[in-house]
């Protein structure tokens, strides 16, 4: 039995870069800064923080795009995915990200929404046709 399943939450680091691939798919790429405090061994209060690349794919790389800015804070559920490539020196270059199934918007929504409208705040990719993981990510 196999299971992938990335749960995070955490701020963006940037705005989000939003590109469209030849066929026309929407992608978005932004990075999550995600924070870890913990004690260390002689009871000192620590913190780190790991930057995750995040992926998400047709209406919900638009949706993201929209609303999400730099300093946003965000819930992401998704998969964990590495891909490699050939460097310009010819040696392998690997990347790890996650792609993206569902954004929750944790901050404020903006004011005025029309009620009737899909609150924006959470949004999963299912609900907005398949994603295109085999396709070649342009960034």
């Amino acid at each position: 039995m196999a299971f992938n399943k990335a749960i995070l939450v955490g701020n963006l680091t940037k705005d989000p870069e939003l590109k469209y691939i030849p066929s026309g798919q929407a992608v978005a790429n932004f990075t999550l800064a995600v924070n870890r405090k913990y004690s260390g061994k002689d009871g000192e209060k620590k913190e780190e923080v790991a930057f995750i690349r995040i992926i998400a794919w047709a209406k919900l790389a638009e949706i993201c795009n929209e609303y999400l800015k730099k300093g946003s804070p965000v819930l992401v559920e998704g998969r964990i995915q590495t891909r490699s490539w050939d460097g310009p020196d010819g040696q392998k270059r690997y990347s790890t990200e996650v792609l993206a199934e569902n954004v929750q918007f944790l901050g404020q929504k903006s004011g005025g929404q029309n009620p009737e409208e899909k609150d924006p705040t959470q949004v999963k990719n299912s609900e907005h046709g398949p994603l295109a993981p085999d396709e070649e990510i342009p960034f």
